[in-house]
């Protein structure tokens, strides 16, 4: 029996990529070495750390009420909150089981390693089994990388892996690394009660967001008792006794030893493209990062690669989902449109929250745009009022001329909700001037994107 399609690996991008098969009536099987399915983002990855970000803007909540409301005495159980946490993700993970049957995908639990074009080999406790296919997707995904010398432990230096089924909240943390793990892990646990430092090696902290978003959540977790310091090298890390040391480098050339219960490490993530055969293939890579072209074909012929493996394109769930979706219709001989880099959003679930889609301001004037930009803060949104959150705006980066939109920045309240709004406008080659007409529904926190825009042109009425 001879498959349309392997897929190896079962996250974001692998499993709709299944389901997307079966849709087409291809004749599909994934191949997954975990227990469940799901992949880092599932098990290990956003879901599970969004969820316990949800308790702990409750928890924040509980403890800081709004003004005529009365919680005395509220008690954080962080066991049970872990216990959700799990009954969350076991939950999505049989989902993806429940969709793999529907599909009629046949799913193999095991290690796969490619043999040449079109045979994967399954490697599980009930043997070796040799699946032959036309076609092969690798989603094998990422995993975190660590500092140098250091090994991930369940007690005292950890990745995104063990910090999830910590028991219960340090005392203190000290976080390496200020991208989106590291930044919501650090708005995480402060808000639950530890006192959390964040090192960035970089000049700013989320390096890759526009530059005055970094300036603004550096500014707001100051503000909330979160110490930062960019520029600064975490130069050793011990174990003691009861926590970790960290001997760290600050940007003005000064040493301190820091001291803390535990030390995660959020310092980015590689691909998994190690030992799954890729020599007995013409696949090429950079730094172990899978090369592809706009079908997300590799070098070799049919075989495909999408999310964390491939190079160019950011570690993204979404990312990989789409990717997935145009393998899958070139494979099937469907029309498709391949993945716009442009247009991939990506949020940051801080409190505030950051979602961003397109340039910043530095890239589009570095490629040569006349730039005009629209700015618009929170403080008079009445929604902003009623969350109690004013911190953060919305940018917007436009081509002066013509009023292409080229870039969308939030900072604010639930600002991944609502960044949607400016993927869809420039996939629409929306201009500023169409988006200074659209009727933002009142009152809601995407009012502020509205007025940002008619800010481009000084027209903001609640500015």
């Amino acid at each position: 029996m001879t498959y349309d399609l392997v897929i190896i690996g079962s996250g974001p991008g692998g499993y709709s990529a299944a389901v997307r098969a079966g849709q087409y009536g291809l004749r599909t099987a994934l191949v997954e070495k975990s227990a469940k399915l799901g992949g880092t983002c599932l098990l290990v990855g956003c879901i599970p750390t969004k969820a316990l970000l949800h308790a702990a803007e409750l928890w924040d909540h509980l403890r800081n009420p709004a003004e005529g409301l009365a919680c005395d005495n509220p008690r954080l159980d962080f066991s049970k909150v872990i216990d959700r946490k799990n009954q969350i993700v076991n939950k999505h993970s049989k989902g993806v089981d429940f969709l793999m049957r529907k599909n009629k995908v046949e799913v193999f639990k095991g290690r796969a390693t490619l043999r040449g074009a079109g045979k994967v080999e399954v490697q599980s406790e009930q043997g070796v089994r040799t699946l032959e296919t036309r076609n092969v997707i690798i989603a094998t995904g990422s995993q975190a990388r660590m500092l140098p010398g250091l090994e991930p432990d369940s007690e005292r230096i950890l990745t995104n892996i063990e910090i999830l089924d910590q028991r219960a909240v340090p005392a203190s943390m000290v976080i390496i690394g200020s991208g989106a793990v590291g930044s919501e892990f650090a708005s995480m646990f402060h808000r639950f009660g530890a006192k959390v430092t964040l090192l960035e090696m970089l000049p700013r902290i989320v390096p890759f967001e526009d530059e005055e978003v970094s300036k603004e959540l550096e500014r707001v977790f100051k503000k909330k008792g979160i110490r930062v310091e960019t520029g600064a090298k975490a130069e050793a890390i011990r174990r003691t006794d009861d926590g970790v040391q960290v001997t760290l480098t600050l940007a003005s050339g000064q040493k301190e030893e820091l001291t803390a219960d535990k030390v995660l490490v959020g310092v980015g993530r590689r691909p998994v493209t190690d030992n799954i055969g890729l020599e007995t293939t013409r696949v090429a890579t950079d730094r172990g990062f899978i090369q592809v072209d706009e079908y997300q074909r590799t070098a070799e012929p049919g075989i495909y690669a999408i999310g964390d493996v491939v190079a160019g394109t950011p570690q993204l769930a979404h990312v990989a989902t789409r990717e997935g979706m145009v393998a899958v219709a070139h494979i099937a001989g469907k029309p498709v449109q391949p993945l716009n880099r442009r247009l991939i959003p990506a949020c940051t679930y801080t409190e505030p929250g950051i979602g961003s889609v397109g340039l910043t301001e530095a890239e589009a004037r570095a490629q040569g745009y006349k730039v005009k930009t629209g700015k618009f803060t929170f403080m008079p949104n009445s929604m902003a009022s009623i969350l109690g959150q004013h911190d953060g705006f919305v940018k917007i980066v436009s081509e002066e001329t013509y009023g292409e939109i080229l870039g969308v920045h939030i900072i604010g309240p639930l600002a991944w909700e609502y960044i949607s709004e400016g993927v869809a406008a420039m996939a629409a080659e929306a201009t500023v001037e169409t988006m200074m007409n659209t009727i933002h529904a009142h009152p809601t926190l995407y009012e502020a994107v509205g007025e940002a825009f008619n800010a481009i042109y000084g027209l903001a009425i609640n500015a």
